[in-house]
């Protein structure tokens, strides 16, 4: 492979520049523009909707198909562990520390060295860089609103610290509220039926509940209740009791499908909040698992959310960094992870370009 070192220094530089910019979810304004300013220094045309910024590598050829590359420029707020200064870009022992150094400011900044390697450069597909806002709120002005905006994905490479393995499979979130309704009565007399008692049955049957299918990547669907509510007064039956429901669901279901089964089983009256956070799989025969195969890569199944599960094409989820650094104090990236994130990148893309 040629000389990279260039595109690394760059990628370094700019990942410095994002760390010293406060960009939580729905306040990335100002990280918006130093990408959509970086864009155009490389000669790129930087598309921008909200604070969603991105770019072709060449012109638009309406053609060809086109591949993704995404990742994101928000962060979640800095705990109260940190013993450096989130937002100083701190060199120490081959690591860069820094609020979103990790997540996802190593993938974002490998993706964008990737997608300058490409500039001009003659691809059977037409290769755009999205650099998506609010993705850990999963928010409705991050890469949701650009769906309709942007043409199809043939194939979508997100950029999450995986450690270069490849998410071929990625579990969804269903979170769902429960009521099950008594009757009142006082407590000190056989009166009511308690709604308590009732919604205990479904705690067992939630304790013990296995989904019918099982997904190769993933295992099984998840469910456990994580909240529940009853009664304002000691001496009163209560005639309502409220749970919710987090439902971790594989590419074995879509949330629809989970929500039934569940539905099927409990008692409760069930709400779904949201039916958004789909989970997703590549589906069989994609061109990608050829490419993991000439390139060795290690394919697994994701349990942690992205915007993988907004993006309604083919997708795959790799980056430089380590996921359990993710929302940590005192974030870092090792700077030899960047580097061979770009390699990474750049590999895929050439064999995916190659097999084409």
């Amino acid at each position: 492979m040629e000389n990279l070192a260039p595109l690394f220094e760059e990628a370094v530089h700019l990942l410095k520049e994002l760390i010293k910019i406060p960009s939580f979810s729905k306040e990335e304004n100002i990280t918006a523009d130093l990408i959509g300013d970086y864009f155009k220094d490389k000669g790129v045309i930087a598309n921008r909707s909200g604070n969603n910024v991105w770019a072709f590598a060449g012109e638009y050829n309406p053609v060809l198909p086109t591949v993704w590359l995404n990742s994101h420029h928000d962060t979640v707020k800095p705990n109260n562990g940190y013993t450096k200064d989130p937002f100083s870009p701190i060199e120490e022992d081959g690591k860069l520390f820094g609020l979103g150094s990790n997540d996802a400011g190593g993938p974002l900044v490998s993706l964008i060295a990737t997608f300058c390697h490409f500039i001009g450069k003659p691809l059977p597909f037409n290769l755009l860089m999205i650099a998506s806002a609010e993705e850990e709120i999963s928010g409705a002005n991050g890469i949701s609103s650009l769906i309709s905006q942007l043409p199809e994905a043939e194939l979508a490479i997100v950029g999450e610290p995986t450690q270069m393995r490849l998410a071929v499979a990625e579990k969804g979130l269903l979170v769902i509220d429960a009521k099950v309704h008594g009757k009142a009565g006082h407590a000190a007399r056989e009166e009511g039926v308690n709604a308590i008692y009732l919604a205990m049955d479904d705690m067992d049957e939630i304790r013990n509940f296995e989904f019918f299918k099982t997904s190769p990547f993933l295992g099984r669907t998840k469910v456990t209740c994580t909240i529940i509510k009853s009664g304002n007064q000691h001496n009163v039956v209560p005639d309502l009791c409220e749970y919710t429901l987090d439902v971790r669901v594989t590419d074995a279901y879509t949330l629809e499908e989970a929500f039934q089964e569940l539905k099927s089983n409990l008692k409760a009256e069930l709400t779904p909040r949201s039916m958004r956070l789909q989970s997703s799989h590549l589906p069989d025969g994609h061109l990608m698992y050829r490419v993991a195969s000439k390139l060795e890569l290690e394919k697994f199944g994701s349990p942690t959310l992205s915007d993988q599960a907004l993006i309604p094409w083919p997708s795959v989820k790799i980056g430089p960094g380590d996921s359990a650094r993710s929302h940590t104090a005192d974030e870092f990236i090792f700077l030899q992870e960047i580097k061979k994130g770009i390699q990474g990148y750049i590999s895929i893309i050439n064999k995916y370009a190659e097999l084409s």
